[in-house]
């Protein structure tokens, strides 16, 4: 029988692990309002009409969440396998969660108070899990090449 020489993903990796499960839910319910608007057709008129205006932040929108469930996927599936390349794309994944906090916080029409909570959440997160990414010997023992 071959024993695995990898540690398995526990501890404080669960944290990590149920936020980039969070993420990769959340956006999957994103992509689905905005396709959603297909549906409607009076959304639809609206979002394809030459004077709305409308599409290019809609079908912006829609790219990114796409792009951020297929990579949230794509990190889950690796953090589960335990490669190698999960810190530094999930640091990666962690800037691009301040980047797109950053975004909402300057260009969406949420309210403010919700926008400041997910810059600030997402500003937390990065600047605990980073240093913890980069410098714990419990992360470079579980992912490491077998």
């Amino acid at each position: 029988m071959a024993t695995d020489s990898k540690t398995r993903i526990g501890g404080w990796l669960l944290a990590p692990l149920a936020w980039l499960i969070l993420t990769l839910l959340t956006s999957g319910l994103v992509m689905t309002m905005y396709l959603s608007a297909l549906l409607d057709p009076a959304l639809r008129n609206v979002l394809f009409s030459q004077a709305g205006g409308a599409f290019i932040p809609w079908a912006a929108s829609l790219l990114t969440s796409a792009l951020m469930l297929v990579y949230s996927g794509w990190l889950t599936w690796l953090f589960c396998q335990r490669s190698q390349r999960v810190p530094r794309h999930y640091i990666i994944w962690l800037l691009l969660t301040v980047l797109l906090a950053l975004k909402s916080f300057a260009f969406s029409s949420v309210t403010d108070g919700a926008a400041t909570r997910t810059l600030l959440i997402a500003l937390l997160a990065a600047s605990v899990l980073v240093p913890y990414f980069r410098r714990s010997q419990r992360v470079k023992a579980t992912f490491t090449e077998r």
